[in-house]
């Protein structure tokens, strides 16, 4: 059973993201709904959950800051975003740290996909917003990072280590351990503190 928190300001948006999840998402799933931030929080305080949807323009928000206050509250909680701004927004907010993004012009068969996504995967990016992120201020270094290797790379590179990636993301930590072992081949590097350089060289 996925717990799943809907926190969208409108009604309709609420209403039917969850109807679409309980009839079709392949999980079984138990949501819940907030209708601002402030309610956000307080359910996210009390109860655990597996996944929030959450709209960047919900009443109360304060925007990008909102991740790293709710993973705060709740560390393993994934996040998806659900805005009606495009990608080059949608890329701050991965670079906050949530698991997926989705404009809210997505239909049924996209926002399936990646909801089941951040479940079987640990994240979902559209492949157009990964495009952005991979190419980003020219940086044609990691381009040759794989989706997954892209996103242990940025966790890294944020300085958490193989244990906290392993239950992040629901891998082996042997699993982390090789996906590192990929990507300093690749960037050519040879410790965390070269990571952390080309990191920085992207923002």
């Amino acid at each position: 059973m996925k717990n799943i928190l809907i926190a969208d300001g409108l009604y309709v948006v609420r209403a039917g993201t969850a109807v679409l999840l309980e009839t079709k998402l392949q999980f079984p799933c138990k949501i819940d709904f907030a209708e601002n931030y402030s309610e956000t929080k307080e359910k996210i305080s009390s109860e655990k959950y597996d996944l929030i949807i959450l709209d960047t323009d919900i009443p109360g928000s304060i925007f990008k800051s909102m991740v790293k206050d709710l993973k705060k509250r709740q560390k393993n909680i994934k996040i998806l975003i659900f805005s009606t701004y495009d990608e080059n927004v949608g890329i701050q907010y991965i670079e906050e740290g949530v698991e997926g993004y989705m404009n809210k012009s997505a239909n049924e068969v996209e926002i399936l996909k990646g909801i089941m996504a951040i479940f079987e995967e640990g994240f979902y990016y559209p492949s157009k917003m990964m495009n952005k992120l991979l190419t980003s201020k020219d940086n044609n270094t990691v381009e040759k990072l794989s989706k997954r290797e892209f996103q242990i790379f940025k966790l890294l590179a944020e300085g958490h280590g193989n244990i906290e990636i392993s239950n992040c993301l629901d891998l082996k930590t042997s699993t982390v351990s090789t996906y590192k072992k990929k990507i300093f081949e690749k960037l050519q590097v040879k410790n965390v503190v070269d990571l952390v350089r080309i990191y920085d060289e992207m923002h």
